[in-house]
């Protein structure tokens, strides 16, 4: 859904990538021509060949270049749209939502999370993409060449992709738990310098630096687990690959000596076979971070799709306010603290023009009177009325924009 609005440039982009990637896939012919016309003298061929791959080469980077542009740009802007969608979808829940999420959770699912996805859509998509086309050209082309060689070398295949499907899966649940205690580490250093006059008035500047060490280097022990998962992953696809490649060599080697195979033939499938391999061990290293980012955007999209408690609008407006409040039998607690009654069975009658004020010790419940009056919190039993409405029932926006409040500690915005 975030990609749709980007699909021209997506398919312009695809269109260079199938280019970029016959272009890669044509030079080993053409090396293997220009081998054997070596082999047998012939200079034609030789400098037709040599033309043709210039021109190969110059097809190919321009393609790349294009194809790695149009992917970036576009997943720059689905990473842009996706933080607007996760910001606008946190700035709009209720408050009851923000009492049981610390700020430093929230800023790390804007920023560390949607960078890990960001990597993903764009540059990762591209190469992803890219290395796709090259292994499934490259086998192609290999079928072609020697069936006998290629059945030797894809035997590897099958084990190589059972382990990426268990090595994704572990990484997915690393990379989530990774990014979670970033979250807690995020937590604490937010909470210190959002209170750092507290912090300096009691001397706990060290405390405060250890509680964010352990919960980095939490974090850091996660991460470790990760890339030990990654390295033996990394490495078995490599010795895969590249064995392959080693099988072939045997075998073709054999095999132009009994004359089933050319010397050029032989050139351009171990290269078509390189191909294959190298495009296989990237595969590998961007299954790792594809994992990464399956893990960050859970948690991303939990946040997008969840709807407030308290909806924020679409309720009734009134076209004259008195301003007359009722309170009726109203009893609250709040959402992370329900066993605690903080409100019990409140009657009370606000006329309009007339000041009226709240008066017992820390605690009593003064504030959450004004607050369930702004509906940032609706009330557990009861009802409160507003010229003779139903809080419930009007818009909560437009309620808001009725009521003038000064707070108890103002915040300043930049």
């Amino acid at each position: 859904a975030l990609a749709q609005p980007e699909w021209r440039r997506l398919v312009v982009a695809t269109v260079f990538l199938l280019v970029g990637g016959a272009a890669g896939l044509a030079y080993p012919r053409v090396i293997g021509v220009l081998i054997d016309a070596a082999v047998t003298g012939g200079i034609e061929t030789i400098n037709r060949a040599a033309v043709a791959m210039a021109v190969i080469f110059a097809v190919q980077a321009v393609a790349v270049a294009l194809r790695y542009y149009l992917f970036s740009i576009a997943g720059e802007r689905i990473v842009t749209r996706l933080r607007e969608d996760v910001y606008r979808s946190i700035i709009e829940q209720e408050i009851g939502f923000f009492d049981a999420r610390k700020t430093g959770e929230l800023t790390s699912r804007i920023t560390a999370d949607a960078t890990v996805m960001q990597n993903t859509v764009s540059v990762n998509l591209s190469m992803g993409l890219r290395n796709i086309v090259m292994v499934a050209g490259g086998i192609g082309l290999l079928v072609v060449s020697s069936p006998r060689l290629t059945a030797l070398m894809l035997a590897l295949v099958p084990p190589v992709a059972l382990g990426a499907v268990v090595a994704g899966r572990r990484l997915s649940k690393l990379s989530k738990k990774a990014q979670d205690t970033l979250a807690r580490a995020n937590e604490a250093a937010e909470e210190a310098i959002a209170g750092i006059r507290t912090v300096r008035s009691f001397s706990r500047e060290e405390a405060e630096a250890e509680r964010y060490s352990d919960r980095i280097w939490e974090s850091f022990g996660v991460s470790r687990r990760r890339v030990r998962v990654v390295a033996i992953f990394v490495g078995a696809m490599s010795l895969a690959a590249f064995g392959s490649v080693s099988a072939v060599l045997w075998f073709g080697g054999r095999m132009v000596m009994a004359g089933d195979l050319s010397v050029g033939e032989l050139a351009s499938f171990i290269l078509y076979t390189l191909i294959v391999a190298m495009s296989m061990t990237a595969l590998a290293n961007l299954w790792s971070d594809f994992a990464r980012a399956r893990g960050a955007s859970e948690r991303v999209f939990e946040l997008i799709d969840r709807e407030p408690v308290v909806d924020a609008g679409g309720g009734e407006t009134l076209a004259e306010v008195d301003g007359r409040v009722e309170f009726d039998g109203v009893g609250f607690a709040y959402p992370v603290r329900p066993e605690i009654r903080v409100l019990d069975n409140v009657n009370l009658h606000l006329e309009p023009g007339r000041v009226v004020a709240l008066v017992g010790p820390s605690g009593a419940g003064k504030s959450t009177i004004a607050a369930i009056m702004l509906r940032l919190y609706d009330p557990d039993e009861g009802v409160i009325r507003l010229d003779g409405r139903d809080l419930r029932s009007l818009d909560a926006r437009w309620l808001r924009t009725q009521i003038g409040t000064v707070a108890q500690e103002p915040v300043l915005f930049s």
